[in-house]
């Protein structure tokens, strides 16, 4: 069976978050499937760098705005499709944000092209290969539906969207429309229009043949009022179309008896490897080598969705129980100082690395004992499967795809031997103290402790079973 996936951004191309991660692993997972994949991304400079051989399979003499071109190539494990449009990708950097730090002004026609794009490789446009479905990825290719529904050919693939994270919609002035090369008639409720704009996500979520989320908790959630972001509405009606399938994570790349980005590699047999990674994080942290106290954890956006608002508040709750905390991770200028001034005020017990670094973060999953994770609101996550096959235990709030992959520690868990982790809720300082204290006291429980983290390395958080998941929808949208 074949499929095209469309998306902004796959590892190790070009990758700003679990997006990339997502739309990177998948295709390998599918192939055993039997589903080929080819991928779709803008031409960015690092994308098209990586370039090796590719060809030259469709020319545009106008897309928005300039010439373009389709190469398809092979590159990092991925059968690609690239949109070479130097006008609107040919630039470096963050593929969203200029320089400046604000989104690009023209980011409604990059994506616009991509989707454009998209939908006319769904219907044929590349005569040698026709796929069956066409799976696009958040807001920045959620046109290719409406493009397919709007153009109305006879002959196209079926369309599925996912929705990694409903909080990035994609809304734009109704004034593009012609721009977008939609018809007038788009611009209504039961069109692209959304709250007076045009609404990139909710056009997806209109016209798609079958929508999924990143995982079943999160699929309920958004039906609601608190976590639909004013689209639970068209949610609750597309109801028999939404389902939840969980992320995976891809264990080859995440995987401790082999990672070259580990200090020390170890397996769920032998953990002392874990040791070598701790004094290597507390190195690169300014923490002191102490081996009684538990390491916390956090690799994360620093906004407000993660929680972290929350961490100036819940720090001294952690020291005061004799834990050290490290963070990593970049996002809200304020919540970036509040770190860096609780490692400043705190040294030795607190430690800051502001940006984000591949090596450090696999080898604070390696050592570290506990991962902190104290989303408001969670479509997946990927930070916890991580921390689940490194043995370091999650501390995560009770929502979406947390709730999803983490056994809480509750009493009747541990009595049978199958937590995994803490769970919480809701996301209030009060609450995050406890759950810490919680941890606290089981990690010097050894016996109870060491049990918790071979369960997590006994997880199967690959990409096996929601691979067989999404083989089983792509084939029922194509039929």
């Amino acid at each position: 069976m074949e499929v095209l996936s469309v998306a902004s951004e796959a590892f190790p191309l070009v990758k700003t978050g679990g997006l990339a991660d997502v739309v990177g692993a998948l295709p390998a997972a599918l192939a055993e499937q039997d589903v080929h994949v080819r991928t779709l991304l803008p031409g960015y400079p690092g994308v098209t760098d990586a370039l090796r051989g590719g060809e030259t399979v469709h020319l545009f003499e106008q897309l928005f705005g300039g010439p373009a071109r389709v190469i398809a190539a092979r590159v990092g494990g991925l059968d690609l499709l690239v949109l070479d449009a130097p006008h609107l990708f040919a630039r470096r950097g963050n593929p969203y944000v200029s320089p400046a730090g604000q989104d690009w002004p023209d980011n409604p026609l990059r994506f616009a092209a991509l989707a454009r794009a998209g939908a006319s490789i769904a219907q044929g446009l590349l005569p040698a290969w026709q796929p069956a479905v066409v799976h696009v990825h958040d807001w920045q290719a959620a046109l290719v539906p409406a493009y397919l529904h709007y153009d109305g050919l006879p002959k196209r693939a079926g369309s599925v969207i996912t929705v990694h994270n409903l909080a990035f919609q994609g809304q734009f002035p109704t004034l593009l429309l012609s721009s977008l090369g939609l018809p007038p008639s788009a611009l209504s409720m039961d069109g692209v229009e959304y709250y007076g704009s045009i609404g990139y996500l909710k056009a997806g979520l209109r016209f798609a043949d079958a929508i999924t989320t990143v995982s079943p908790t999160y699929a309920t959630e958004i039906r609601t009022a608190e976590a639909g972001m004013g689209l639970d509405g068209l949610i609750r009606q597309r109801g028999g179309m939404v389902q939840g399938i969980l992320n995976g994570l891809d264990d080859d790349v995440w995987d401790p008896t082999t990672d070259k980005l580990l200090a020390g590699r170890f397996s769920a047999g032998s953990l002392a490897g874990r040791i070598a990674n701790r004094a290597a994080v507390r190195t690169r942290m300014g923490l002191a080598h102490d081996a009684e106290a538990p390491l916390f954890a956090v690799i994360s956006r620093l906004t407000w969705q993660k929680g972290m608002d929350l961490l100036p508040a819940i720090i001294p709750t952690l020291l005061a129980g004799g834990a050290q905390l490290a963070v990593l991770g970049a996002g809200d200028g304020a919540i970036e100082a509040a770190v860096q001034g609780a490692a400043a005020s705190y040294p030795g017990q607190v430690g800051a690395v502001i940006g984000y670094d591949e090596a450090l973060a696999h080898q604070i999953q390696g050592g570290a004992d506990a991962l902190l994770v104290p989303s408001r609101f969670e479509p997946c996550g990927l930070t916890q499967l991580s921390a689940l096959r490194y043995g370091t235990v999650p501390v995560v709030a009770r929502t979406g795809g947390l709730a999803d992959t983490v056994i809480d520690a509750s009493p009747m868990a541990l009595a049978a031997g199958v937590a995994t982790g803490v769970q919480f809720a809701p996301v209030s300082p009060e609450m995050v103290d406890a759950a810490i204290h919680r941890t606290i006291a089981i990690f010097h429980d050894k016996p109870v402790w060491q049990k918790m983290q071979a369960n997590g390395m006994a997880t199967d958080v690959s990409w096996r079973d929601p691979a067989r998941r999404y083989a089983a929808l792509f084939r029922s949208v194509a039929a």
